[in-house]
């Protein structure tokens, strides 16, 4: 970050902004104590006189030199502007951050007024604040930095949803981390850029602004003065001096521009555009936070569990609002998880994998609506919301998210990352937390753990990464792990260590685990059982070793051809599941497979098929379970075994 701000200032434009606007600072701390009385001076023998060598801008009403009061006015003025400045850049993040703060129903309130307030030209709502506000300084300050507020409470409103949305911030939520401390701690240090660069921008603008409040008389009142306020004395005797008003309409000048192209230079260099002088980010490298989370005692005895099941879900639903309807991209889910079991989930993108997880993990906020007949983890009923189990969430289940480069706050050390976990849940000091930190990066195989822990995110490779989530995941006694694609982007010999470390833990803890993957495969040899699920719900549950030869579903039977292996003919053309997966906002009527199935007939494309057991453990939704097919030589879709 520190070569970014560095790259700034060697640009030309940089440099000589950066200059000025540090020559309008220093002169606004000097300059009253050096020119003060010089400015202050009355000469009733020098009344309205022009430029001289002894008053280079003339001399006011009172014989005073304007030149030094142009000068002297600069602290007044900055301190003014820079005081609107922040009024506008706190009460912009409390109005943009409210939605995440307050909730998606009363951030949309406050979202409204502020698009409402955006409409208005600045100039105007300056203008209307000031009359709300009285006359005067306090008040010319209050009304410009209200009016500035609208702006960039839009920015940070954009911004935050952009990075509220990633991962981090939905692992620190399980972890039962507030939204006050997530704002904190994770959204603002990676939006502070493009926040320091309006803020810059912002500041030249304030200082426009107020010169046009006291211009017009709204701003400082006599005997105080400031840029706008010699100005608009000034103006009453242009004809007769006019360097009156030139001297600090030209201070005005060059000192917005210099904290205008100044924003513009560090928009440049920090990879911001400004657009029609409003600030647009052009990458978002929003980043994230681990996987988590962590626990401390075992909490058994707690929940009162009566069995050895982790997980109940019985007829789990997700849906969303949509212009024709509510959306349900998860339909009656059904399935539970014991100790020690690994379940695996394989199915196309838009199954309703992911959904399924983060319904589970409390993630999924309105207008999403999650409802179920049961979802109890460890005896406790999530349906009563995350707030009443925050504590079991963050310190008994784990989340693992697919992309480890998104996966932690790139702002942040990950020993520190890992640490929070620990000094939140189970109390340990800041010291306590980062040994255990380190603990377990050497648990879960990172070398050289001590070092690795004061190293950001980006030092560490793809494996590493993955591996640190996992001991995000471990700082406690987790008694269940979903890991979401955990293998996605990493080399066959990098996944293949991070499946082996899931099995040690499993083994190591008689931790559950929910292992959601694209890759039969990989499923087949890490899991014990396997959900197949197609267009929102379960359509196949079968011991992972049937999975090969075993499945009944002809859809299971096409993700598995699909996959090739030593004895693949690579004459023939690789095997496909035919036709495109149902979308969620598609009204589904018999079973969501019959458009793509080889065996379904009018039954099937009517009458949806219930998940109901058939042979050795395996549970099938489907009217032809079981029914032989074969593979077309040509297309490499599966079809009727007559049809061969």
């Amino acid at each position: 970050m520190s070569r970014r701000w560095l790259r700034v200032v060697r640009t030309p434009l940089g440099l000589t902004t950066g200059l000025l606007v540090t020559a309008v600072l220093v002169l606004a701390i000097v300059a009253p104590m050096l020119w003060s009385d010089r400015a202050e001076v009355i000469d009733t023998d020098h009344i309205l006189t022009g430029p001289s060598g002894d008053h280079w801008a003339g001399t006011d009403s009172l014989g005073r030199d304007i030149f030094f009061r142009a000068l002297v006015a600069t602290r007044l003025s900055m301190e003014l502007a820079l005081a609107a400045t922040v009024i506008g850049v706190v009460v912009g993040l409390v109005l943009g951050s409210a939605p995440l703060l307050l909730g998606r129903r009363l951030g949309r309130l406050v979202t409204a007024g502020v698009n409402i307030a955006v409409a208005f030209p600045g100039l105007l709502l300056a203008l209307f604040f000031a009359v709300i506000f009285g006359v005067g300084a306090t008040g010319a300050v209050l009304a410009i930095g209200m009016a500035s507020a609208p702006s960039f409470a839009r920015l940070v409103h954009t911004l935050v949803a952009g990075v509220a949305a990633l991962d981090y911030v939905s692992a620190a939520r399980v972890a039962g981390v507030g939204r006050v401390r997530v704002l904190l701690r994770h959204v603002l240090p990676n939006i502070a850029e493009p926040l320091v660069v309006n803020a810059t921008i912002s500041a030249g603008g304030s200082l426009l602004a107020f010169a046009g409040l006291s211009f017009l008389g709204l701003g400082v009142q006599a005997p105080s003065y400031d840029w706008g306020r010699l100005l608009f004395e000034g103006i009453g005797m242009i004809y007769v001096n006019p360097a009156a008003a030139l001297a600090p309409g030209l201070a005005v000048l060059v000192a917005g521009l210099a904290f205008n192209l100044f924003g513009e230079s560090v928009a440049k260099g920090l990879g911001v555009s400004t657009v029609g002088g409003r600030l647009t980010v052009t990458d978002e490298d929003a980043a994230s936070a681990p996987a988590l989370s962590a626990g401390g005692t075992d909490e058994h005895a707690l929940d009162g569990s009566p069995s050895d099941l982790v997980l109940d879900v019985q007829d789990l639903r997700v849906s969303f609002p949509g212009p024709a309807g509510p959306i349900r991209p998860v339909r009656g889910v059904s399935f539970s998880v014991r100790h020690g079991e690994a379940l695996g989930v394989v199915g196309e993108s838009g199954s309703g994998k992911s959904l399924t997880a983060l319904a589970v993990a409390q993630l999924i906020e309105e207008p999403g609506r999650v409802d179920a007949a049961r979802l109890q983890f460890r005896g406790a009923d999530l349906r009563e919301g995350p707030r009443a189990h925050r504590h079991l969430l963050g310190t008994s289940m784990a989340m693992v998210f697919q992309d480890p480069m998104t996966s932690f706050n790139p702002t942040r050390r990950m020993g520190g990352q890992l640490a929070e976990v620990a000094v939140h849940h189970q109390g340990m000091s800041r010291k306590q937390a980062m040994a255990r930190a380190v603990d377990r990066l050497r648990a879960v195989r990172v070398p050289d753990p001590e070092k690795r822990a004061t190293q950001y995110p980006h030092e560490f490779s793809g494996g590493m990464r993955q591996r640190a989530m996992i001991g995000m995941g471990v700082m406690g006694n987790p008694s269940l792990i979903i890991a979401d694609e955990p293998t996605t982007a990493l080399d066959v010999t990098v996944q293949q260590q991070v499946l082996d470390l899931l099995q040690a833990i499993r083994d190591e803890d008689d931790v559950a685990l929910v292992l959601i993957s694209h890759d039969v495969t990989v499923v087949g040899e890490v899991c014990d059982r396997v959900l197949v699920m197609y267009a929102g719900r379960i359509v196949e549950d079968l011991p992972a070793d049937q999975l090969d030869g075993g499945a009944q579903h002809p859809y299971t039977r096409a993700l598995v051809a699909a996959v090739p292996d030593m004895h693949t003919d690579l004459e023939q053309p690789l095997a496909v599941v035919p036709g495109r997966p149902v979308s969620p906002t598609d009204v589904i009527v018999g079973c969501p497979f019959a458009p793509r199935c080889p065996l379904a007939d009018d039954h099937c494309r009517t009458v949806d098929p219930p998940l109901a057991p058939v042979e050795h453990g395996i549970k099938v939704a489907c009217w032809h379970a079981g029914e032989p097919l074969g593979l077309d030589e040509e297309t490499g879709e599966l079809v009727e075994a007559d049809a061969v």
